[in-house]
């Protein structure tokens, strides 16, 4: 195997170890919330089916490319 091929492998396995890590920690720091206190947050927010659609941004995209939409 090339230098560079080992070096390209090397990155690219990097790149996804440290994707899944940033993953799990998103997992972690997002607050948990019983239902009781979602049963609140409904009853102050409403249901997102309810939000015009003006209101809303779809970040699906900005998402799921890492943050390189242009």
């Amino acid at each position: 195997m090339e230098t560079q091929e080992l070096k390209a492998l090397i990155k690219e396995s990097m790149r996804e170890v440290l994707r899944e890590e940033r993953l799990l920690l998103c997992k972690i720091l997002i607050p948990y919330v019983d239902d009781v206190e979602q049963i609140e947050l409904d009853a102050e927010f409403g249901s997102p089916t309810d939000y015009y659609e003006a209101e809303a941004i779809d970040m699906t995209a900005w998402v799921k490319h890492v943050h390189q939409v242009s």
